[in-house]
């Protein structure tokens, strides 16, 4: 039951942060790093990707979906961890220190975090094998 619950949670951030992507991009194309092409495409792209993430991980009946949700997820939030660490040096360089440690420590924290709750709400098998 818990483990639906916060598939639910998970699967609405996601969807939320999907659909800000689209509507409002430029907090997104902000600290987006140089070094990607094409920011506004990619922004645009990786809102899509999170919501459909998120339908995946809704299908009730379908484990093949929910892990390939999950799996898919959890590959978002590595890949858009640079963009997080680029947000935190970004923000710690400004003159009035932007959101500060107390924002950055803990959203640096929360990724891997965020990695293994979607691995673990999408049922995706994690470990070792039992003989």
């Amino acid at each position: 039951m818990i483990r639906t619950v916060l598939r639910v949670v998970l699967a609405a951030i996601y969807a939320f942060a999907g659909y800000m992507h689209l509507v409002a991009p430029d907090p997104f194309l902000t600290i987006t790093p140089d070094a990607v092409p094409f920011p506004s495409e990619v922004v645009f792209w990786t809102g899509i990707a999170e919501i459909l993430g998120a339908i995946g991980l809704l299908q009730p009946f379908d484990i093949r979906l929910r892990r390939a949700a999950g799996i898919g997820l959890a590959l978002y939030a590595l890949c858009v961890w640079p963009a997080n660490i680029n947000h935190f040096a970004m923000d710690m360089a400004r003159d009035d220190g932007g959101l500060g440690l107390g924002y950055h420590i803990p959203r640096m924290i929360a990724q891997p975090l965020i990695i293994w709750w979607a691995l673990w709400v999408g049922e995706v098998p994690i470990g070792r094998r039992k003989p």
